[in-house]
């Protein structure tokens, strides 16, 4: 009799987005406490609903503490890509991958698919991007502009680096189709 060995993967979609366009740093004596300026939260509203047109929904959507991030994200919630936010302290600018890897290995890993968005700042997003695709240690090759989106699919395993495919990496301006 012939054994087989039948893995299930738990699949998931890892969307990285920007937070939106942000007031001038030298207007905040902190810089946690910069807001999304009105074309911000104009452009970053625009990028929602179109993801919604596209036929996008998140399973929850996890935001840097940075008010500018929390305000993206609530634009997600608002337009209906989320009825979830959670406040996730990693994506913070000091913030590191291995908490994200270890909070999704945790908390998404019973679910067979799976769709997250991390809201939070560059460089971070772009150099963890690059790590979960190529291993690669913070080359900043990847950049996403403000409310651009970088989309990963991961299969979930012991060890995610260099394990996504990369399957996304758009700017608002292609997004939206603006010249």
């Amino acid at each position: 009799m012939t054994k087989y060995l039948i893995i299930i993967a738990r699949n998931m979609e890892l969307y990285f987005i920007r937070h939106g366009i942000a007031e001038d740093r030298s207007k905040y004596e902190q810089d946690c406490d910069r807001p999304l300026t009105d074309k911000g939260v104009k452009k970053t509203t625009k990028v929602a609903q179109r993801l919604i047109n596209l036929g996008l929904k998140f399973n929850i959507v996890l935001t840097s503490p940075f008010l500018r991030a929390k305000q993206t994200a609530e634009i997600l919630k608002k337009e209906g890509l989320s009825e979830q936010i959670e406040i996730f302290s990693p994506l913070a600018p000091d913030g590191n991958l291995e908490d994200l890897v270890n909070w999704l290995q945790k908390s998404v890993y019973n679910e067979i698919e799976s769709s997250v968005a991390l809201v939070g700042h560059q460089p971070n997003l772009g150099e963890w991007a690059e790590k979960l695709v190529w291993n690669n240690n913070h080359k900043q090759g990847m950049i996403v502009k403000k409310a651009g989106i970088i989309g990963l699919q991961l299969t979930l395993l012991a060890n995610t680096i260099s394990k996504a495919q990369l399957f996304l990496l758009t700017s608002p301006k292609w997004i939206l189709n603006e010249s």
